[in-house]
């Protein structure tokens, strides 16, 4: 990997980036920009196909939906594949939040807690000490 060769997370950053710099631009637009940016460099490894930070965003399905046409791009050395990848991973997050909310806050079905917390507390005042249970509820109020 050479030293300027871009992931596949820089690029989706760098197409946040533009988004909240711009919010009244198209994708095409941002698309256009990336494109004119990027495209004089190497193509991006198909080993860091991958946006990770976006899990906490939206679930996989959607940051990932783009992934195919950045993987096929990245093959065909064809920039705007690249892009428009990035850019559909970039819309379908955006949409997704936009109607749900951020992740895990929304409603039951998406909260990552939902059965741990009733499970933990079971399990806690069945083999807990009483002591020990006394003193973790007063570190947390702390």
């Amino acid at each position: 990997m050479t030293e300027n060769q871009p992931t596949v997370s820089d690029i989706f950053r760098r197409a946040q980036g533009m988004r909240k710099e711009n919010p009244d631009w198209t994708y095409k637009r941002i698309s256009d920009q990336l494109v004119k940016e990027f495209s004089a460099g190497p193509t991006p490894s198909l080993k860091t196909l991958t946006i990770p930070e976006q899990d906490d965003r939206a679930p996989e399905e959607d940051w990932s939906a783009g992934l195919p046409l950045v993987g096929r791009g990245i093959q065909t050395e064809n920039w705007n594949e690249i892009v428009q990848g990035i850019m559909l991973s970039l819309e379908q997050t955006e949409n997704y939040e936009r109607a749900r909310g951020p992740e895990g806050d929304r409603d039951d079905w998406h909260n990552r807690n939902k059965g741990i917390d009733e499970a933990m507390n079971k399990g806690v005042g069945k083999w807990m000490p009483q002591e020990l249970v006394d003193l973790m509820e007063k570190r947390m109020k702390k």
